[in-house]
């Protein structure tokens, strides 16, 4: 077997049932392979995490790694009109998002991030409460 790195910020890491790992390119989606996926990303600005978006892995929790900057991770509301809970994320600290809860993300500044999941099932949904979905 030959030995070679692995530039994080362009592939993604798939760790497989059966120990293989292997770089490949990032999902939003899952493949049905039951892979968990480690992906990092250096994101500028609200539109590179999706803010405007609700998003959520039923197969499995997420890890959510803030490696440089800061980011709030949110989560949504469990009934219409109620608040959503806020964690916020200095470089080095990560927060483990439960499995099937709905969260997104806004910068405090640039950062890179790093995500490990089940991408199987992944979904997401336009925030309608947000300033630019009215």
């Amino acid at each position: 077997m030959t030995t070679t790195t692995v530039d994080l910020f362009a592939s993604a890491l798939h760790l497989h049932p059966g120990g293989d790992v292997r770089a490949a390119g990032r999902q939003m989606a899952g493949s049905g392979s039951g892979a968990w996926q480690i992906a990092t990303f250096h994101v500028e600005t609200d539109a590179d995490v999706h803010a405007d978006h609700w998003e959520m892995h039923p197969e499995a929790e997420e890890a959510v790694c803030c490696l440089t900057g800061g980011v709030r991770l949110y989560f949504r509301p469990g009934s219409p009109g109620g608040a959503e809970d806020m964690v916020r994320l200095p470089a080095g600290t990560a927060v483990i998002i439960p499995r099937g809860r709905w969260h997104r993300l806004e910068l405090d500044a640039p950062s890179d991030l790093m995500s490990v999941t089940v991408r199987s099932g992944t979904r997401m949904e336009k925030r309608t409460d947000s300033p630019g979905c009215r």
